[in-house]
Protein backbone atom coordinates (compact mmCIF):
# COMPACT_ATOMS: atom_id res chain seq x y z
CA UNK A 1 0.00 0.00 0.00
CA UNK A 2 1.08 3.46 -1.06
CA UNK A 3 0.35 6.56 1.43
CA UNK A 4 -1.37 9.19 -0.36
CA UNK A 5 -3.58 12.02 0.07
CA UNK A 6 -7.72 11.61 -0.54
CA UNK A 7 -8.49 12.53 -4.15
CA UNK A 8 -9.92 15.87 -5.18
CA UNK A 9 -13.21 15.75 -4.45
CA UNK A 10 -13.39 12.92 -2.52
CA UNK A 11 -16.53 11.60 -0.68
CA UNK A 12 -15.70 10.93 3.61
CA UNK A 13 -18.64 10.03 5.87
CA UNK A 14 -18.52 11.38 9.47
CA UNK A 15 -20.81 10.18 12.35
CA UNK A 16 -20.14 12.82 14.90
CA UNK A 17 -19.85 15.53 12.23
CA UNK A 18 -21.81 18.11 15.01
CA UNK A 19 -19.38 17.89 17.85
CA UNK A 20 -16.71 19.37 18.97
CA UNK A 21 -13.97 17.51 16.70
CA UNK A 22 -15.98 16.36 13.97
CA UNK A 23 -17.62 19.87 13.13
CA UNK A 24 -13.95 21.09 13.01
CA UNK A 25 -13.23 17.59 10.68
CA UNK A 26 -15.96 18.22 8.58
CA UNK A 27 -15.09 22.14 7.54
CA UNK A 28 -10.92 20.94 7.08
CA UNK A 29 -11.99 18.27 4.44
CA UNK A 30 -14.81 21.01 2.88
CA UNK A 31 -12.42 23.73 2.68
CA UNK A 32 -10.16 21.23 0.66
CA UNK A 33 -12.85 20.68 -1.66
CA UNK A 34 -14.00 17.40 0.02
CA UNK A 35 -17.46 15.92 0.03
CA UNK A 36 -18.53 15.55 3.09
CA UNK A 37 -21.82 13.41 4.11
CA UNK A 38 -22.79 13.61 7.76
CA UNK A 39 -24.66 11.02 9.74
CA UNK A 40 -27.36 12.61 11.52
CA UNK A 41 -30.36 11.01 13.92
CA UNK A 42 -33.48 13.31 13.03
CA UNK A 43 -34.78 13.48 9.94
CA UNK A 44 -31.98 15.05 7.43
CA UNK A 45 -32.70 18.63 6.71
CA UNK A 46 -29.79 19.39 3.80
CA UNK A 47 -28.82 16.64 1.00
CA UNK A 48 -25.50 15.96 2.40
CA UNK A 49 -27.01 14.14 5.83
CA UNK A 50 -28.12 10.75 6.16
CA UNK A 51 -30.26 9.48 9.09
CA UNK A 52 -29.04 6.67 11.17
CA UNK A 53 -30.49 4.91 14.74
CA UNK A 54 -26.91 3.80 15.91
CA UNK A 55 -28.79 2.20 18.78
CA UNK A 56 -31.19 0.84 17.25
CA UNK A 57 -28.90 -0.83 14.80
CA UNK A 58 -30.56 1.06 11.69
CA UNK A 59 -28.90 2.49 8.67
CA UNK A 60 -28.94 2.79 5.26
CA UNK A 61 -25.33 0.38 4.28
CA UNK A 62 -26.42 1.65 0.33
CA UNK A 63 -25.90 5.70 1.02
CA UNK A 64 -22.65 4.87 2.28
CA UNK A 65 -21.45 3.60 -1.23
CA UNK A 66 -18.50 5.19 -2.79
CA UNK A 67 -17.11 6.67 0.36
CA UNK A 68 -13.48 6.95 0.54
CA UNK A 69 -13.12 7.16 3.82
CA UNK A 70 -15.78 6.44 6.79
CA UNK A 71 -15.05 8.44 10.30
CA UNK A 72 -16.93 7.11 13.54
CA UNK A 73 -16.97 10.20 16.23
CA UNK A 74 -20.45 9.44 17.73
CA UNK A 75 -21.19 9.30 21.57
CA UNK A 76 -22.61 10.48 24.22
CA UNK A 77 -20.06 13.39 25.97
CA UNK A 78 -18.29 11.31 28.85
CA UNK A 79 -18.09 14.72 31.10
CA UNK A 80 -21.35 16.01 30.49
CA UNK A 81 -22.74 14.25 33.62
CA UNK A 82 -22.16 12.93 37.13
CA UNK A 83 -21.58 9.16 35.93
CA UNK A 84 -25.44 7.80 37.38
CA UNK A 85 -25.03 3.74 36.62
CA UNK A 86 -28.09 5.33 33.89
CA UNK A 87 -25.45 7.77 32.28
CA UNK A 88 -22.60 4.96 31.96
CA UNK A 89 -24.74 2.38 30.16
CA UNK A 90 -26.15 5.63 27.89
CA UNK A 91 -22.12 6.60 26.95
CA UNK A 92 -21.64 2.67 26.41
CA UNK A 93 -24.38 2.26 24.16
CA UNK A 94 -23.53 5.11 22.56
CA UNK A 95 -20.26 3.59 21.54
CA UNK A 96 -20.70 0.76 21.22
CA UNK A 97 -24.00 0.04 19.81
CA UNK A 98 -23.23 2.81 16.84
CA UNK A 99 -19.29 1.51 16.18
CA UNK A 100 -21.11 -1.81 15.56
CA UNK A 101 -24.11 -0.58 13.22
CA UNK A 102 -21.57 1.57 10.96
CA UNK A 103 -19.20 -1.67 11.17
CA UNK A 104 -21.44 -4.42 9.63
CA UNK A 105 -23.17 -1.76 7.28
CA UNK A 106 -19.40 -0.78 5.97
CA UNK A 107 -18.60 -4.42 5.78
CA UNK A 108 -21.83 -5.36 4.07
CA UNK A 109 -20.84 -2.94 0.80
CA UNK A 110 -19.63 -4.53 -2.07
CA UNK A 111 -16.88 -1.56 -2.55
CA UNK A 112 -15.87 -0.77 0.71
CA UNK A 113 -13.60 2.20 1.43
CA UNK A 114 -10.13 3.09 1.66
CA UNK A 115 -10.27 3.26 5.83
CA UNK A 116 -12.70 3.40 8.50
CA UNK A 117 -11.41 5.42 11.71
CA UNK A 118 -13.27 4.61 14.60
CA UNK A 119 -13.36 7.12 17.54
CA UNK A 120 -11.44 6.27 20.90
CA UNK A 121 -9.52 8.04 24.07
CA UNK A 122 -6.54 7.39 25.54
CA UNK A 123 -8.94 6.18 28.69
CA UNK A 124 -8.01 3.21 27.29
CA UNK A 125 -4.92 2.87 29.38
CA UNK A 126 -6.17 3.85 33.06
CA UNK A 127 -4.08 5.66 35.65
CA UNK A 128 -0.42 5.00 34.42
CA UNK A 129 0.84 7.53 37.13
CA UNK A 130 3.91 9.07 36.14
CA UNK A 131 4.59 6.27 33.77
CA UNK A 132 4.99 6.84 30.05
CA UNK A 133 2.79 4.57 27.72
CA UNK A 134 2.41 4.07 23.80
CA UNK A 135 0.14 1.86 21.97
CA UNK A 136 1.60 -1.16 22.84
CA UNK A 137 0.83 -0.58 26.64
CA UNK A 138 -2.45 -3.07 27.74
CA UNK A 139 -5.73 -1.79 28.93
CA UNK A 140 -5.97 -0.54 32.39
CA UNK A 141 -8.88 -1.35 35.37
CA UNK A 142 -11.97 0.80 35.82
CA UNK A 143 -14.94 1.74 33.71
CA UNK A 144 -12.95 4.13 30.76
CA UNK A 145 -10.48 1.08 30.10
CA UNK A 146 -13.47 -1.31 29.41
CA UNK A 147 -15.37 0.94 27.82
CA UNK A 148 -12.91 1.54 25.25
CA UNK A 149 -11.87 -1.91 24.69
CA UNK A 150 -15.61 -2.69 24.13
CA UNK A 151 -15.83 0.01 22.09
CA UNK A 152 -12.85 -0.78 19.59
CA UNK A 153 -14.05 -4.10 19.47
CA UNK A 154 -17.16 -3.30 17.95
CA UNK A 155 -15.47 -2.96 15.06
CA UNK A 156 -14.53 -5.80 14.23
CA UNK A 157 -16.95 -6.37 11.34
CA UNK A 158 -14.74 -3.90 9.37
CA UNK A 159 -11.70 -4.94 10.00
CA UNK A 160 -12.10 -8.73 9.25
CA UNK A 161 -13.88 -7.12 5.87
CA UNK A 162 -10.61 -6.41 4.96
CA UNK A 163 -11.08 -2.21 5.66
CA UNK A 164 -8.01 -0.67 7.25
CA UNK A 165 -9.49 0.52 10.38
CA UNK A 166 -7.80 2.66 12.75
CA UNK A 167 -8.76 3.70 16.59
CA UNK A 168 -7.60 7.39 17.22
CA UNK A 169 -7.32 7.24 21.39
CA UNK A 170 -7.58 11.06 21.87
CA UNK A 171 -6.20 12.88 24.84
CA UNK A 172 -7.41 15.96 26.20
CA UNK A 173 -8.66 18.04 23.60
CA UNK A 174 -7.56 22.18 23.95
CA UNK A 175 -10.13 24.06 22.41
CA UNK A 176 -11.90 27.18 23.56
CA UNK A 177 -15.32 25.28 23.09
CA UNK A 178 -16.26 22.09 24.15
CA UNK A 179 -14.50 19.53 25.89
CA UNK A 180 -12.42 19.92 29.18
CA UNK A 181 -11.15 23.28 28.16
CA UNK A 182 -14.19 24.64 26.95
CA UNK A 183 -15.24 24.41 31.41
CA UNK A 184 -11.34 25.29 32.22
CA UNK A 185 -10.97 28.81 30.22
CA UNK A 186 -14.27 30.69 31.57
CA UNK A 187 -12.83 29.84 35.26
CA UNK A 188 -9.08 30.77 34.72
CA UNK A 189 -10.00 33.89 32.37
CA UNK A 190 -12.27 34.73 35.80
CA UNK A 191 -9.37 34.09 38.11
CA UNK A 192 -10.97 31.37 39.57
CA UNK A 193 -8.90 28.75 38.07
CA UNK A 194 -6.29 26.61 39.63
CA UNK A 195 -4.79 23.15 40.24
CA UNK A 196 -6.79 20.26 40.72
CA UNK A 197 -6.05 18.37 43.80
CA UNK A 198 -2.37 17.90 44.17
CA UNK A 199 -1.63 18.67 40.77
CA UNK A 200 0.49 15.98 40.22
CA UNK A 201 -1.23 13.77 37.50
CA UNK A 202 -0.01 13.60 34.30
CA UNK A 203 -2.44 15.35 31.62
CA UNK A 204 -2.02 14.52 27.82
CA UNK A 205 -3.46 16.99 26.10
CA UNK A 206 -3.55 17.49 22.21
CA UNK A 207 -4.92 21.10 20.24
CA UNK A 208 -7.60 21.01 18.14
CA UNK A 209 -5.75 21.85 15.35
CA UNK A 210 -3.61 19.02 15.31
CA UNK A 211 -6.77 16.67 16.17
CA UNK A 212 -7.89 17.39 12.96
CA UNK A 213 -4.51 17.20 11.51
CA UNK A 214 -4.02 13.89 13.02
CA UNK A 215 -7.29 12.08 12.16
CA UNK A 216 -6.35 13.44 8.44
CA UNK A 217 -3.02 12.04 8.62
CA UNK A 218 -4.40 8.60 9.97
CA UNK A 219 -6.76 8.75 6.99
CA UNK A 220 -4.29 9.34 4.55
CA UNK A 221 -1.51 7.19 5.65
CA UNK A 222 -1.92 3.84 4.52
CA UNK A 223 0.77 2.28 7.00
CA UNK A 224 -1.29 3.33 10.13
CA UNK A 225 -4.35 0.81 11.19
CA UNK A 226 -4.89 -0.69 14.96
CA UNK A 227 -4.59 2.17 17.77
CA UNK A 228 -2.88 5.46 17.13
CA UNK A 229 -2.62 8.18 19.87
CA UNK A 230 -3.63 11.71 19.06
CA UNK A 231 -2.24 13.33 22.01
CA UNK A 232 0.96 15.82 22.22
CA UNK A 233 4.63 14.42 22.10
CA UNK A 234 5.36 15.98 25.72
CA UNK A 235 2.16 15.48 28.46
CA UNK A 236 2.49 17.68 31.64
CA UNK A 237 1.03 17.20 35.20
CA UNK A 238 -1.81 19.46 36.33
CA UNK A 239 -0.05 21.80 38.39
CA UNK A 240 2.41 22.82 35.08
CA UNK A 241 -0.68 23.02 32.69
CA UNK A 242 -2.40 25.35 35.89
CA UNK A 243 0.73 27.22 35.48
CA UNK A 244 0.77 27.33 31.19
CA UNK A 245 -2.94 28.84 31.79
CA UNK A 246 -1.94 31.63 34.41
CA UNK A 247 1.19 32.92 32.25
CA UNK A 248 -0.92 32.60 28.38
CA UNK A 249 -4.14 34.16 30.40
CA UNK A 250 -2.41 36.20 32.47
CA UNK A 251 -4.24 35.55 35.78
CA UNK A 252 -3.94 34.26 38.91
CA UNK A 253 -4.34 30.58 39.76
CA UNK A 254 -4.25 30.90 43.10
CA UNK A 255 -7.20 28.34 43.68
CA UNK A 256 -7.02 24.60 44.64
CA UNK A 257 -10.02 22.13 43.97
CA UNK A 258 -8.95 19.54 47.04
CA UNK A 259 -9.27 15.56 45.94
CA UNK A 260 -11.94 15.07 48.45
CA UNK A 261 -14.06 17.83 47.53
CA UNK A 262 -13.96 16.77 43.86
CA UNK A 263 -14.77 13.05 44.39
CA UNK A 264 -17.99 14.41 46.40
CA UNK A 265 -19.13 16.42 43.52
CA UNK A 266 -18.23 14.17 40.71
CA UNK A 267 -18.69 10.88 42.24
CA UNK A 268 -17.11 8.10 39.85
CA UNK A 269 -15.75 10.41 36.88
CA UNK A 270 -13.43 12.06 39.84
CA UNK A 271 -10.94 9.20 39.00
CA UNK A 272 -10.60 10.29 35.68
CA UNK A 273 -9.80 14.02 36.58
CA UNK A 274 -7.44 13.29 39.80
CA UNK A 275 -5.55 9.77 37.27
CA UNK A 276 -2.48 10.32 35.61
CA UNK A 277 -1.93 9.09 32.26
CA UNK A 278 1.02 9.93 30.37
CA UNK A 279 0.18 8.71 26.74
CA UNK A 280 2.71 9.17 23.74
CA UNK A 281 1.80 9.17 20.14
CA UNK A 282 4.42 7.43 18.94
CA UNK A 283 3.03 5.89 16.38
CA UNK A 284 1.92 9.09 14.95
CA UNK A 285 5.39 10.40 15.68
CA UNK A 286 7.23 7.44 13.61
CA UNK A 287 4.45 7.57 10.60
CA UNK A 288 5.91 11.47 9.63
CA UNK A 289 3.30 13.42 11.74
CA UNK A 290 4.74 17.04 12.61
CA UNK A 291 2.47 18.74 15.23
CA UNK A 292 2.00 22.29 14.66
CA UNK A 293 1.23 23.38 18.37
CA UNK A 294 3.09 20.49 20.20
CA UNK A 295 3.48 22.81 23.54
CA UNK A 296 0.93 23.55 25.79
CA UNK A 297 1.24 27.35 25.23
CA UNK A 298 1.16 27.05 21.71
CA UNK A 299 -2.20 24.88 21.94
CA UNK A 300 -3.75 27.20 24.51
CA UNK A 301 -2.75 30.65 21.83
CA UNK A 302 -4.17 28.51 18.93
CA UNK A 303 -7.46 27.86 20.70
CA UNK A 304 -7.37 31.90 21.67
CA UNK A 305 -7.31 33.18 18.23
Amino acid sequence: MNDAPLAPGSRVVIAGASGMIGSALTRSLTADGHEVVRLVRRAPRARDEIQWDPEGGRIDAGALAGAAAVVNLAGAGVASRRWTKAYKERIRCSRVLGTATLAKAVASLDERPRVFVNGSAMGFYGDTGGRPVDETAPAGDGFLPSLCVEWEGAATPVREAGVRTAFVRTGLVVARRGGAWGKLFPLFKAGLGGRLGDGSQYWSFIALHDEVAAIRHVIDTDSLSGPVNLTAPEPLTNREITEAMGRVLHRPTLFTAPAPAIRLALGEMAGDILGSQRVLPTRLLSSGFTFAFPTIDSALRSALR
